[in-house]
Formats: C-alpha cells, structure tokens, sequence
C-alpha cells in the first residue's frame, strides 16, 4: 500500500514524511486511548497539512477490484453498464475506487469517517457523479442496511483491530441488498505476522467470515502479483 506525495512541505522546507509510519504511531495511540477509529481523520488532516505524504493516495482503482470488473464478474462481461443499480465504497478514502465504479454507470456512493478525506475526494473532482459522504460504519443511515446491489470493501477490515472484527464484518456485509453482491479486498495474514498491526491482515477463516451474516460465498482467491504482496479478493451475494 504505496503512496505519492501530497501537499506542501513544513515550514522548514524538509520533504513530508511517509505516512506509513505515522499510520502505525497514530493507530496505536488511539488505539491506547480506547478510540480506534479516530487515527484515520488524524492520519489525512497531517496528509492535507503535508506534515506527512497522503494517505492511501492513488489515482486508479485498486488493482484487484479492477481486474474483477474486467473479468466480467459484474453480470455482463466487462463492458458492462451499471445503470439501474447502485454501489457503494467503504472508507472510500480519496475516492479512485468510487469513481472507478461510477465509471461503469454504478449510482455510485462513497462514504468515508474522516472529513478531510472526503472533502479532497470532492476537491479533487469537482462535478464527480458520486455521493461523497461523511459517515460512521457503525452509524450508518437506517435506509442503507440491505441497500446497494454491489458494496466495495478494500482494506477497512484489516485497518481496524482484531477485537472489532466480527463487528466491523457485520456492518460491511448489512450494506449489501437482496441479490446484492459484496467485494472485499484484503491482505492475507502470513504465518510470522506478530499481529501489532496495523494493518490486520485476515485469515482465510476470518475474510470468509462474512457468510455469518446472511451472504454466501461465491469465490475467494488469494492474488499474490496484481498487488505485490498476497492479498484476498473474496465476493459473496446475498
């Protein structure tokens, strides 16, 4: 998970650190203070300020849920329209994912924890045909459960700690609707990971672990090139 600098130096004119490292430091501090989820705000407000380089900060969608599409696992082979459906991104960060979607004719939202993260999405692209929103999984609108026909999920499991997982797999998974289909992305947990994360990479158990809440599985494949590191590509309908 690479990212190109972003934003001005500090004042001292030295080059922005990498936000990698500052992941880690502010992931675990929060973490410490009982409030897992508020580093992500913090991580892209020292991004826009260039204290650091921005974040998960990509142009193009993620190679894996790139591939899918093209592969014509979206019902009609790749050049496929998505008129008529709707499709949402969790933790859409900057938005490359969303728009990827929205692309291909998805009704397309984004939703994201950080304000700062969605207002550079909207920034970036102003006229952008997705609903870019600040929002909570775990504090979602009631008219969202059961509500998209294809949910997008890349790396917001595994971005959270372990103790939050089955619930953080619930929320994913109460997004996707009736005959709905669920893309999730995620690292593949090595066997000499010392689990300080983050990221928390996920088992095969654990990322099959969203058929415990009303889906089932169509496929999980691990990738091992598209990414440069292994990373599960599982989809699920319910």
């Amino acid at each position: 998970m690479s990212a190109s600098p972003a934003g001005p130096s500090d004042a001292m004119g030295s080059e922005p650190r990498g936000w990698q490292g500052e992941a880690d430091r502010l992931a675990h501090a929060s973490v410490g203070r009982g409030d897992p989820t508020g580093w992500f705000e913090e991580l892209y407000a020292a991004g826009e300020s260039g204290e650091v380089t921005m974040a998960w900060d990509r142009s193009e969608p993620q190679p894996l849920l790139e591939a899918w599409t093209r592969e014509g696992a979206v019902p009609g082979g790749p050049t496929v329209r998505g008129e008529g459906r709707s499709a949402v991104v969790v933790g859409c960060g900057l938005g490359a994912d969303a728009e990827h979607l929205a692309s291909l004719g998805f009704d397309t939202t984004g939703f994201d924890l950080s304000p700062t993260a969605i207002r550079t999405a909207r920034a970036r692209r102003p006229g952008s045909a997705v609903d870019y929103r600040v929002a909570d999984l775990f504090e979602l609108p009631g008219e969202w459960r059961h509500g998209f026909d294809l949910v997008v999920d890349v790396y917001t499991v595994q971005a959270l700690p372990p103790a939050m997982r089955e619930q953080t797999v619930r929320a994913v998974a109460d997004l996707v609707a009736p005959g709905g289909t669920l893309v999730a992305i995620h690292g593949v947990l090595p066997a000499d990971d010392d689990g300080a994360g983050p990221p928390w990479l996920l088992t095969a158990d654990e990322i099959r672990s969203f058929t415990r809440h009303g889906l089932s599985e169509v496929s999980v494949v691990q990738d091992d090139a598209l990414v440069g590191y292994p990373c599960w590509r599982a989809v699920f309908t319910r």
